[in-house]
């Protein structure tokens, strides 16, 4: 197992980031991830494909796509910053499973609340859902934990969570429903997949 100061390399993180990363050069080097039309065409979320056509893979690969340098680099960030964290205490495994069960699970609930007179015209695409998930898993791990975890506290995850939220609502064109799905999901997931570590019943000393 390899470690960086004392803490271990949440590889499962950090390639999530490399694929959206690299999915997003490929996509600017053969279009534009700022056309709708063309993201739609290469996997983007689009209620008549997955609908009518049952192509159930936009649930998915929409969770690795991103519309223009600033949608990817703030997921990004957030992802960089927060998800290390949740990958060493769930581990890699079923971090991985989180991740990609708020994304399509997201999608899904977005999907169910997309009104029908609007399928024809909503492209969407974004790994936010999954993003939230994360957040959301950490809120239930803090929570367990007594408030912190290294160096995070409860009150930093409702900081993150509420200026999140925000900046969605007061963002035009961004998926709130997704966001909150996402959220609300990473909480349920963290549920089942974290068990708080219990402390040995009774403490030897050592030298």
């Amino acid at each position: 197992m390899r470690y960086i100061h004392g803490k271990r390399i949440p590889y499962v993180n950090l390639t999530i980031i490399a694929v959206n990363i690299v999915y997003f050069l490929f996509l600017e080097i053969v279009g534009s991830t700022y056309d709708t039309d063309f993201m739609r065409r290469f996997g983007a979320m689009y209620a008549p494909a997955i609908v009518g056509d049952h192509q159930y893979y936009r649930l998915l690969t929409s969770v690795f796509m991103h519309f223009g340098i600033e949608h990817i680099a703030n997921n990004m960030l957030i992802l960089f910053i927060l998800g290390d964290h949740l990958e060493r205490v769930m581990g890699r495994v079923k971090y991985l499973i989180l991740y990609l069960v708020c994304g399509v699970g997201a999608n899904i609930v977005s999907l169910l609340m997309t009104e029908q007179s609007q399928f024809g015209f909503v492209v969407s695409a974004g790994a936010s859902g999954a993003v939230f998930g994360v957040i959301g898993g950490l809120v239930y791990v803090v929570a367990v934990n007594k408030g912190r975890l290294e160096d995070l506290s409860t009150q930093q995850l409702v900081i993150v969570v509420i200026l999140s939220l925000y900046f969605g609502y007061a963002s035009g064109n961004v998926d709130n429903v997704a966001h909150i799905a996402g959220l609300v999901l990473g909480i349920l997931a963290a549920a089942v997949l974290y068990w708080k570590p219990k402390r040995p019943a009774n403490r030897g000393y050592w030298n």
